[in-house]
């Protein structure tokens, strides 16, 4: 089956990696296999804002994975520069409220007019693919169910004027029912091919499976990150979403 460029570009690589030479190899061996770069916290944190530069330069798209989340001032001044480095993809968290997401979202729109660059797409962090109800249980959330507390959060982002959510495989059919907006975004961690253990995350799916229930994008890190041959892996990854793509026309 020929797999189609559309397809290529539901996925997004993690580059969880530590050094910037690990992140360099890896996007010059998977940008033709891939449609976007994630760079989240332990990457960003290591090497800064150039390698974000650098990729974009080199007609890389990037998805920033920081999940901002402070008063709605700060988080309004750390997307207007997220908007300037040229990413495609960022994030905030739902649960920093209607007001941080609003104001977030006006800064995004703001700032892309004035430097006349596309509007990158702002989007929501929901719930961790990492927690459980008894993590929400632990931390006070008082939500009938991780399908309610995900919907809540992002009927939350959509009243708020945001892109999107992130949001794990399990909750793409209730988001889509909950969200009726045409062009809302799901982004998808928690995938992971059959026979690749789940490490820390716990509700996950196959890349078959997540994009036949919807999902716009799936993230996948350690699955290609770890594999022998990382491009023959991404490979064999959109060729499962091409199966789904197939089955959904």
């Amino acid at each position: 089956m020929q797999v189609t460029d559309s397809v290529k570009e539901k996925l997004i690589v993690a580059l969880d990696v530590e050094t910037v030479g690990e992140a360099r190899e890896l996007f010059v061996k998977l940008r033709e296999h891939a449609g976007m770069f994630k760079i989240g916290s332990q990457l960003f944190t290591a090497v800064g804002p150039g390698f974000v530069r650098e990729i974009v330069r080199d007609d890389g798209r990037v998805f920033l994975d920081l999940k901002f989340h402070d008063i709605p001032n700060t988080v309004a001044a750390a997307s207007r520069e997220a908007v300037r480095l040229g990413v495609s993809i960022f994030n905030v968290h739902a649960a920093g409220g209607g007001e941080m997401m609003r104001r977030a979202g006006e800064a995004t729109i703001e700032a892309a007019a004035k430097e006349g660059i596309t509007k990158p797409h702002l989007i929501a962090v929901t719930v961790l693919t990492s927690s459980t109800a008894a993590t929400l249980a632990e931390i006070g959330v008082a939500a009938s169910s991780m399908e309610a507390q995900v919907t809540t959060l992002a009927q939350l982002a959509d009243k708020s004027g945001l892109d999107g959510v992130v949001a794990s495989p399990h909750e793409i059919a209730p988001v889509r029912k909950a969200v009726a907006r045409t062009g809302f975004l799901i982004v998808t961690p928690g995938v992971r091919p059959a026979g690749i253990t789940h490490d820390d995350q716990k509700r996950v799916m196959t890349p078959t499976e997540a994009v036949a229930t919807g999902a716009d994008y799936i993230v996948v890190g350690r699955a290609i990150l770890k594999a022998s041959d990382p491009a023959r892996a991404a490979e064999e990854i959109v060729h499962q979403m091409q199966k789904a793509e197939g089955g959904r026309q």
